[in-house]
């Protein structure tokens, strides 16, 4: 696996991270913990070194199980997690809302570090940002911690241009993770030339398309009663149907290149810029195994004009979140 260095810090990951979080959240019920730790140690056997969580993920039980998988390769990982959420008062399994005010931010490094059993974050992402406090109130508290030698790096989630800035401007952000694919490409309006002028390294979560872009989701697939999917109005049937022709461009160079549809995903945003880190998620070691054999893929230029050339006669159908969840994204 290939390295490649986040912002011009001197963060360096596997071009390929890991995003654990539909290993216990989001996409129906939890993993069993066994094969959950035995996929994130193939994933370090396969030259992983980048492992994505956050405190909401559970809540609280993703970096349980990341911590505990990784404490014995500590040495040889790289660890996110993620603050900016609010616990409910009275159910602490579920969130009432944003949460950056400083004295959060530092009650929340102290208990993912107790959780992920380390002395360390490696880079701590604000999850959303926050409107009731200032980004330069957020940035300084990151500041203090690393300072304090808690945290390495400092990282935004679905950020804004001006948001980056004044973030930046207080404490280097070493990351933005936001969502971007073939199906989601808002980032490259304006974000992606903020992070390239200021040398920040750009993490696309989501890069599969929560799955679709693997090509095997169509309009008769079925998720689990408790998958966040049913939700979503990209994943109503009508818009599966509609959204089938990226697929089809994905599938045609795939038969070219003798790849799979998600190779072709992930090349595509590995050949995007250098300093591009894509982090999909899963829980099967055969997914795994095919979203890394995507590194080692070298895409055409005749390639990518292809697809960029198919892919700009589609409208993608169905907006990404419904409204509620939109709201606190994108800032």
């Amino acid at each position: 696996m290939r390295m490649r260095e986040l912002g011009n810090g001197g963060l360096k990951v596997s071009a390929l991270g890991l995003g654990c979080m539909g290993m216990s959240f989001a996409y129906g019920p939890p993993g069993d913990r066994k094969e959950m730790t035995s996929l994130l140690h193939a994933a370090v056997e396969r030259g992983i070194t980048f492992f994505d969580t956050a405190e909401v993920y559970g809540p609280f039980t993703n970096e349980e199980l990341v911590g505990e998988a990784l404490a014995p390769l500590r040495g040889r990982v790289t660890i996110a997690t993620k603050f900016g959420f609010a616990p409910d008062p009275a159910d602490r399994t579920r969130w009432s809302g944003l949460d950056s005010r400083p004295e959060h931010i530092r009650e929340v490094a102290e208990a993912s570090l107790k959780r992920l059993k380390i002395d360390v974050i490696d880079l701590f992402y604000q999850h959303r940002v926050d409107p009731e406090v200032p980004i330069e109130d957020v940035a300084g508290a990151v500041k203090e911690l690393v300072s304090q030698g808690k945290v390495r790096y400092f990282g935004l989630s679905e950020a804004g241009a001006q948001t980056i800035r004044r973030a930046h401007a207080v404490q280097p952000v070493a990351a933005l993770q936001s969502e971007y694919s073939l199906w989601f490409r808002t980032p490259e309006e304006q974000v992606l030339p903020t992070l390239e002028e200021l040398g920040i390294g750009f993490v696309p979560f989501s890069p599969l398309g929560r799955g679709f872009l693997t090509g095997k989701i169509d309009e008769s697939t079925t998720f689990d009663s408790g998958d966040f999917r049913n939700n979503l109005p990209r994943f109503t049937p009508q818009a599966r149907e509609a959204n089938k022709a990226l697929i089809d461009v994905l599938t045609l160079i795939g038969r070219q290149t003798n790849t799979t549809p998600a190779q072709i995903a992930l090349a595509w945003l590995l050949a995007r810029k250098p300093w591009i880190v894509p982090i999909p998620g899963t829980t099967k070691l055969s997914r795994l195994e095919e979203n890394i054999g995507a590194a080692s893929i070298e895409l055409t230029p005749a390639n990518l004009r292809e697809i960029e050339d198919a892919t700009a006669k589609i409208k993608i159908e169905g907006a990404r979140y419904p409204e509620s969840l939109e709201r606190v994204t994108g800032r």
